[in-house]
């Protein structure tokens, strides 16, 4: 997946609008894990906090398993927030160069 960056203008060149472009790869095998991990771990922990809701609305009692698996939503949340981080780092890093 490639990122599109502005760079600075460049003036009588006539690309977008007199303004150049900075092609950023990210190609980073764990960056991309990272962030397939956080979105897995989030809807996981989603779909067990919906599937507690129509558990406890059909009169029953969720199980513990349900709950333990309903903590995969806010690790998701962090894991997503670390991986936010991460990539905004590796792009001003890119750009001071």
């Amino acid at each position: 997946m490639e990122r599109v960056y502005p760079r600075v203008p460049l003036p009588g060149t006539g690309v977008c609008g007199g303004y150049g472009w900075k092609v950023v790869s990210q190609s980073s095998p764990r960056g991309n894990g990272l962030f397939r991990a956080a979105l897995l771990f989030f809807f996981v922990g989603v779909l067990a906090i919906v599937a507690i809701f129509v558990v406890a609305a059909t009169g029953h009692e969720p199980g513990l398993a349900l709950y333990l698996i309903a903590l995969a939503c806010p690790v998701g949340f962090v894991l997503g927030i670390i991986f936010a981080l991460r990539s905004g780092r590796r792009v001003r890093r890119e750009g001071n160069q």
